[in-house]
C-alpha cells in the first residue's frame, strides 16, 4: 500500500470512530470501591496480559502526546469533532471513569468537562500518564477468579469484569489510532515508527 493511501485509510478509520459515549458517572448500582492494589503486578493470566497491554499502548499514547507540538493541540479535522488535546483528555476520562465499574474511584480533578477545559499540553500529558496508572490499577484489582463476575456498566448494561478491562484497552487503542491519524495529517510521524 502506498504511504498516502495508508494515511488516508488510517484517517478514514479514525474519523469513522470519533464518537464514543461519554464517560459514565458513578451510580448506586455499582460495586463498592475496592482497596488500592498493594500487590505487585501479576506475572501470568489475563490480568498480567492486561497490565502489559496498558503499558504497551500507554507508552505510544504518551510518546505521541509529547511529540505533537503544543500549538497543534487545538487542531481538529473539522468543526464538531475532538481536537488533538480533547482526544488525549478523552482517553484520560475513559481511564478515570471506566475503572469505576470495577470498584475504583475516579481520578481527582477529572470530570466530564475536563475534555473541554484542560487545554495545556503539559497538564494533558501529566494527566494522561496518571490515567494510565489508574487503568493499570483496575487490572491489578481483578483476580482471575473475578474475571467472569458480572457488573453494571453503561446505562445498566451488564458486562463481565474481563469485558470491562477489554473495553478500557479498546478505548485506548481506538483513540491512539485517531491521534496517529491527526498527527500524520499534521506532518508528525509517531516516534516509534521513525525507525521502521
Amino acid at each position: 500500500m502506498k504511504p498516502r493511501t495508508s494515511l488516508l485509510a488510517t484517517l478514514g478509520c479514525a474519523l469513522a470512530t470519533l464518537s464514543l459515549a461519554q464517560a459514565p458517572t458513578t451510580t448506586s448500582t455499582q460495586m463498592p470501591p475496592r482497596p488500592a492494589a498493594a500487590a505487585a503486578a501479576p506475572v501470568s493470566g489475563f490480568p498480567a496480559e492486561y497490565v502489559a497491554e496498558v503499558d504497551n499502548v500507554g507508552k505510544k499514547l504518551v510518546e505521541l502526546a509529547e511529540a505533537i507540538p503544543a500549538d497543534k493541540y487545538g487542531w481538529r479535522p473539522s468543526t464538531g469533532v475532538r481536537s488533538v488535546g480533547e482526544v488525549f483528555m478523552h482517553v484520560v476520562g475513559g481511564n478515570s471513569f471506566i475503572p469505576t465499574f470495577l470498584g475504583g474511584k475516579p481520578m481527582a480533578g477529572v470530570t466530564r468537562e475536563s475534555e473541554k477545559t484542560v487545554t495545556d499540553k503539559a497538564q494533558i500529558v501529566e494527566l494522561l500518564k496518571k490515567s494510565l496508572e489508574n487503568a493499570k490499577a483496575a487490572g491489578l484489582n481483578v483476580s482471575d477468579a473475578d474475571l467472569d463476575k458480572k457488573v453494571k456498566t453503561f446505562g445498566g448494561r451488564e458486562m463481565t469484569e474481563r469485558q470491562v478491562l477489554t473495553h478500557i484497552l479498546n478505548h485506548q487503542h481506538e483513540h491512539l489510532g485517531q491521534a496517529i491519524a491527526y498527527a500524520r495529517v499534521n506532518g508528525i510521524a509517531p516516534p516509534w515508527s521513525r525507525s521502521e
